[in-house]
Parts: C-alpha cells; structure tokens; sequence
C-alpha cells in the first residue's frame, strides 16, 4: 500500500474512526478537539484531508526545496510535511492537537521513508516554536489566522514563505493567490 492510500484511509479519522492498517482503530470522536478554555477552541475546527493536487499546489507556491523546514499548523494526518519530504527533499515538522492524528502521521512518515526529515509534534500552534521555519502552511480559519498573525511577525525569520489555504491572514495583502480544485491558495514571504 502506498503513502497516499495510507493518508486517504487515515483520513478517516474526520468522521470519528482512525484506520491504518497495522494500527488500531481509534475512536476519535470521544475526545474534545481542544481543551476546555483554549483560546482556540472554535466551533469551525475540525480535521478534513488537504487534497493531493492542493497539497502539491501549496508546496508548489511555496517553492519549497531541499534546504526548506516546512511547518505545518494543523498538521492533521501529516501529508503536508510527508510530501515535502518526499517530493522536495525538505525537513518539516507538523503540529497538531490531537495525538491519534500525531500518531498516524508518524507512521506515515515511517512507512514513506521520511521519518527521519519530519517530525510530528502534539501540541498547541499558539505555544509551539515556529521560529527555525523556511515555510509555513496552514488551513485553519480566518478567525485563527488573524489570531496567528502576531505569532507569525515575532517569531518567523525575514524570507520565510507563508501559504494558507482558504483563508487570509488579516489584512496582509498577499503576494500571490492562486485558485487549485476550487481553492484559493495564498502566498506572503516575511518582509526582509
């Protein structure tokens, strides 16, 4: 079985049923998606899959290269972050909230051969260290993203490439929007 088939069933996972062969299932629709009074904790948070061609689409943007550290807010089943590894040669690491998530891309990786260029980490994008990030891609909401933006001009490093699906990041003007399978995609490089 291939690494996209394994990210096609672990995206199950959004319907409250983990499957990835060789794992147990998980039932994830008995955990909170975050903890009670995280200022996060938004209605419109939840897992879906970032299709292939969208995935591939905001690597794309992005520019992303083998001297590139991806970090993906969101992480999810991880395919963002296993994709730059495998396709470009990038390190990355995912971050995500919710560890039956963390889990399955960890073993994503493995399977894919990239366990050693990314790393998953179960924790709050609000809290984590994004600051050794070439790139960052996130799908989130507009809500979060402008929750984000501060994070964003603190910690990432002039020249680092940001990409959001959907949504943009307050009123930062992108450099770039492109449309994918009926998505727009938006590109912001952190003034140098």
């Amino acid at each position: 079985m291939n690494v996209s088939t394994k990210l096609s069933l672990a995206a199950a996972s959004f319907v409250g049923l983990t499957v990835v062969p060789g794992l147990p299932a998980v039932n994830s629709g008995t955990r909170p998606l975050l903890s009670a009074g995280h200022r996060a904790q938004l209605p419109s948070i939840y897992f879906a899959p970032t299709p292939q061609p969208v995935v591939e689409s905001m690597l794309k943007l992005a520019g992303v290269g083998a001297d590139d550290v991806v970090y993906d807010l969101g992480s999810g089943d991880g395919r963002i972050v296993v994709i730059a590894a495998q396709r470009y040669g990038a390190r990355g690491v995912g971050v995500e909230l919710r560890s039956d998530l963390v889990a399955i891309s960890r073993q994503v990786a493995r399977e894919g051969g990239v366990a050693d260029r990314v790393t998953f980490v179960e924790g709050d994008m609000f809290t984590a260290d994004i600051s050794e990030a070439t790139v960052v891609t996130m799908w989130l909401s507009e809500s979060i993203n402008v929750q984000l933006e501060p994070k964003l001009k603190r910690e990432l490093r002039p020249g680092t490439r940001i990409v959001s699906r959907q949504f943009r990041i307050g009123n930062w003007s992108p450099e770039r929007a492109v449309r994918v399978d009926k998505e727009e995609l938006f590109l912001w490089t952190i003034a140098r």
